[in-house]
């Protein structure tokens, strides 16, 4: 994870809500959990992991989205 990515983040981390942090640590990856509970990283920085993957995940979905709406008009 770039640096400059994780102080965004980070900062987009330590602003969730109580009820927000619970539905991305629900939704988290087996791997971050065990991070977590080996307390190799602290919860705002699992958070941040996970809300940089949700994002990554999010774009890669858009752009399958925009080519299928692309191919969808031409045919």
């Amino acid at each position: 994870m770039k640096n400059v990515s994780k102080e965004k983040y980070l900062e987009k981390a330590a602003l969730l809500s109580r009820d927000e942090a619970e539905q991305f640590f629900s939704r988290m990856d087996k791997k971050l959990v065990r991070k977590l509970d080996e307390h190799k990283l602290i919860p705002v920085e699992v958070l941040a992991i996970q809300l940089e993957i949700e994002d990554e995940k999010l774009k890669e979905w858009r752009e399958r989205f925009a080519e299928i709406k692309a191919r969808s008009k031409k045919a």
